[in-house]
């Protein structure tokens, strides 16, 4: 809300339907704050004001962005190694020639 009281239009563009340049600035701040927050401490709200400081940076113990797996939900065994393939090699190379000539037709 304003300081009247009213709805802030500063969000909305001219047709009060897209965004403003301001809009879009918040939206992005919330959704960049969002992903840095891990998965079951997510903020449920947002506080729309002009003030940057509120824009989050990455924990240094943490510098990624916050998925359930990384969050200690799921699997929290994170296996990074090699992994074997669920199709074979050759199968891609037998699709690919199928679409071209499928598609040549």
């Amino acid at each position: 809300l304003s300081q009247n009281g009213k709805p802030d239009l500063s969000f909305f563009a001219a047709d009060c339907f897209h965004f403003s340049v301001r809009g879009y600035a918040e939206m992005a701040m919330a959704l960049w704050n969002n992903m840095l927050e891990p998965v079951g401490e997510k903020q449920t709200y947002n506080n729309f004001t002009h003030d940057r400081s509120k824009l989050k940076c990455p924990d240094p113990d943490k510098p990624f962005l916050s998925t359930l797996r990384n969050s200690g939900f799921r699997n929290s065994d994170l296996n990074l190694g090699k992994t074997e393939a669920s199709v074979p090699y050759w199968a891609v190379i037998v699709a690919a020639v199928a679409g071209v000539l499928v598609g040549s037709f």
